[in-house]
């Protein structure tokens, strides 16, 4: 490890004495996530030691409960196990409120519970409250909320309301916009924080740093010196239990519209002139206004979908096809697999193609970013067309194993001038000897702080559902019967590799 002074580009705001509630507060997100990130955060010694957690739902659980709830997430999820004395006094801040998402006396019960824990933990009425609830439920909770008076203005200079909302927002741009419009008529921009996980990862964030931190990499990260740029988001594991949802949603919206595209701003923008959150956003923004717009028959030529046949899993069980899973129609047509070529058109990235793809019931489960750099010229080592050098590869690793590995070419040893290519590799776990924070305890500190830099704003969510509106329309004109498949546990179909390879030599980076 590094023995170098670590170095700060500024003081991180801090996290305030809060109330945090979650609606949704006995479901699968609050056990898996919510509440094993909060005790990370909590045995971190980062979390406010003012703060009140309250978990609503229509279960009849009580406080202990909630906090017998929250300890068997916690022993099954969390990256750290709890610690007997330290989880007391964790569980003192864990409450409950029993109560229906469609009751308006519900809501003023729950400001009722809010003052009484407040009161009692001295805490100011500084209110988070997480939509762990689907989005067809948003527009009556919000609602209530106002009507409650538990929604402060966004102009108080004293106390903070905020409110945080899970992916997805919409299903399309008019839905979106229905989404947002809802959230607007109680809360004010600045107060509305979008979650994606994607964003917490350690990996995602460090991007900007590996751009605009390094003087090697920025001058070469443009279209004079880089060939093109994969972004790869493989699942191991088919639909599963989520039929009923992957058949409406699809790895179009379910991962391109909001992870892929995401992590794609934070690769392609353009330096931000500060860290102010409105800055990097806005830098976001451009590049999602940026992209060609992929309609019609272009869609035909650009994208490639298609649907997992029968295969067998990364663990060598046989699975079946997407058709013959239970909950999926016979005859459906929603894709698991997605491949696009995107341009960004401005002057950085001009004729520049990234490749996207996502997949389910893939070889693995891998997130990565690569870049690929352009060959060196045909003298010197790179002379034999039969043997042409690797080029230097730049690969971000977000997910499992967080780091980024750089390829280059070096002389083997020995008298004749033979070269290889070789990994120059870093990994969180081995430099720093300790595991990388969960993503949903980044992003709930930084709700807490008030800082909305990796939180989707309302104009980037419209931007993307712009730009993938018309590839569903021009699918739904086909009128496709069926959709090429892929072999479970393979990468997917010949045509992906075709959109990849066409009159370049140029493919699939394999993971």
């Amino acid at each position: 490890m590094s023995t170098e002074p670590l170095q700060s580009v500024g003081a991180d705001p801090a996290p305030s004495p809060c109330t945090l509630v979650i609606f949704g507060g006995s479901g699968d997100l609050a056990g898996r996530k919510l509440l094993p990130a909060l005790y990370n955060l909590s045995m971190d010694g980062v979390l406010p030691s003012e703060i009140a957690v309250i978990g609503t739902g229509r279960k009849e659980l009580g406080d202990e409960g909630f906090r017998q709830f929250a300890r068997e997430g916690t022993e099954k999820f969390s990256r750290q196990a709890p610690e007997r004395t330290h989880w007391a006094e964790f569980e003192s801040k864990l409450f409950y409120h029993s109560g229906s998402l469609d009751d308006p006396e519900s809501y003023v019960q729950l400001r009722r519970r809010i003052e009484e824990v407040e009161l009692e933990a001295g805490l100011p009425p500084n209110r988070i409250f997480y939509l762990s609830i689907p989005p067809s439920r948003f527009a009556t909770c919000i609602e209530q909320l106002r009507a409650a008076g538990l929604v402060s203005d966004a102009e108080d200079p004293v106390n903070f309301s905020r409110i945080i909302v899970e992916k997805p927002i919409g299903h399309d741009l008019q839905s979106a916009e229905v989404v947002n419009e809802t959230l607007a008529q109680a809360f004010d921009e600045r107060q509305i924080f979008r979650i994606d996980h994607y964003l917490g990862k350690e990996t995602v964030q460090n991007i900007l740093v590996m751009r605009f931190g390094n003087t090697i990499l920025e001058p070469l990260w443009n279209q004079k010196y880089i060939d093109h740029v994969q972004i790869t988001v493989a699942e191991a594991e088919g639909v599963g239990t989520r039929a009923g949802y992957y058949e409406e949603a699809g790895a179009l919206r379910d991962m391109v519209q909001n992870h892929i595209l995401q992590v794609l701003c934070m690769t392609a923008m353009e330096p931000p002139w500060s860290l102010d959150p409105e800055a990097v956003r806005d830098h976001k923004l451009a590049v999602l206004k940026s992209l060609r717009p992929i309609r019609g028959e272009d869609v035909g030529r650009e994208v490639v979908r298609a649907q997992y046949g029968a295969g067998f899993s990364s663990e060598g069980t046989a699975v079946p096809g997407y058709r013959q899973e239970v909950g999926v129609a016979h005859d459906s047509t929603t894709e698991t697999y997605v491949a696009m070529r995107v341009y960004i058109d401005n002057w950085r990235w001009a004729g520049v193609p990234f490749y996207i793809r996502t997949g389910k019931n893939l070889p693995k489960r891998t997130s990565e970013v690569a870049v690929q750099f352009k060959h060196v010229p045909h003298t010197l080592f790179n002379r034999d067309p039969e043997h042409l050098l690797t080029p230097n590869v730049l690969t971000l690793r977000l997910q499992p194993e967080e780091g980024f590995a750089f390829g280059i070419s070096a002389k083997l040893p020995g008298p004749k001038v033979k070269v290889r290519p070789v990994q120059m590799d870093f990994g969180y776990g081995d430099s720093f000897q300790e595991p990388s924070p969960e993503a949903y305890e980044r992003l709930l500190l930084d709700v807490m702080a008030g800082d909305s830099t990796l939180f989707m704003r309302r104009d980037a969510v419209e931007a993307s559902w712009r730009f993938i509106d018309p590839i569903f329309e021009a699918w739904s004109a086909g009128g496709a019967r069926w959709l090429p498949e892929y072999d479970a546990g393979g990468w997917g179909p010949i045509e992906a590799d075709r959109l990849i390879g066409g009159t370049r030599d140029r493919s699939w980076r394999q993971p």
